[in-house]
């Protein structure tokens, strides 16, 4: 059951970073990969590969696993739904130097200001949590701190737009990662 697990999850894995990295080129538009994606992308990659290794190496509770990989899932699912909102947008890749073009404010941009960032995380998490291992939580801190940056950088850009009142008027109705929780001030 072990083998079979480790099977499925990094099926799983593997596919969910391939599905990432086709909307970096069907998605998300930019005149050039901005250096941050390029950084984003090759931290993904050696993630990727590390988590790999550490689904291989022992072996963890089957539920730690089963539990993993439904997490990821839920990412997955997150990301998807924050494709289908904003499929019209035309959103810049992270850290592109332009300005945000529009607001979405739909779908899961109802709850959440980045449900990207937020996909990308519970993905992480999930496959962490499926590794079963300690040394998972480095490059998991790594790259929460990598998306809280770009989250923060497209913040500062809708600043600088025609559209920053009604950016302000979305950010207090909005949770950044997670939703807004009533009665808690979780900018």
């Amino acid at each position: 059951m072990d083998i079979v697990l480790d099977v499925i999850v990094t099926v799983v894995s593997l596919s969910v970073i391939a599905q990432y990295a086709w909307s970096l080129r069907r998605h998300f538009v930019s005149v050039t990969m901005p250096v941050g994606t390029m950084v984003i992308s090759a931290i993904v990659t050696l993630t990727a590969l590390f988590f790999v290794f550490l689904l291989w190496i022992e072996t963890r509770p089957v539920l730690a696993v089963t539990l993993g990989l439904l997490i990821e899932l839920c990412g997955l699912w997150l990301f998807w739904a924050a494709i289908s909102a904003s499929r019209k947008a035309r959103l810049k890749m992270a850290f592109d130097l332009g300005n945000p073009g529009g607001l979405v404010t739909t779908g899961p941009y109802r709850y959440l200001r980045h449900p990207f960032y937020t996909s990308y995380l519970i993905f992480w998490v999930g496959w962490a949590i499926a590794t079963w291992s300690i040394w998972s939580l480095l490059p998991l801190a790594v790259i929460t701190v990598i998306y809280v940056l770009a989250a923060l950088d497209e913040e500062r850009k809708f600043s600088r737009t025609e559209m920053a009142g009604d950016y302000a008027a979305y950010r207090a109705q909005t949770g950044f990662f997670w939703p807004r929780l009533p009665g808690f001030d979780n900018k």
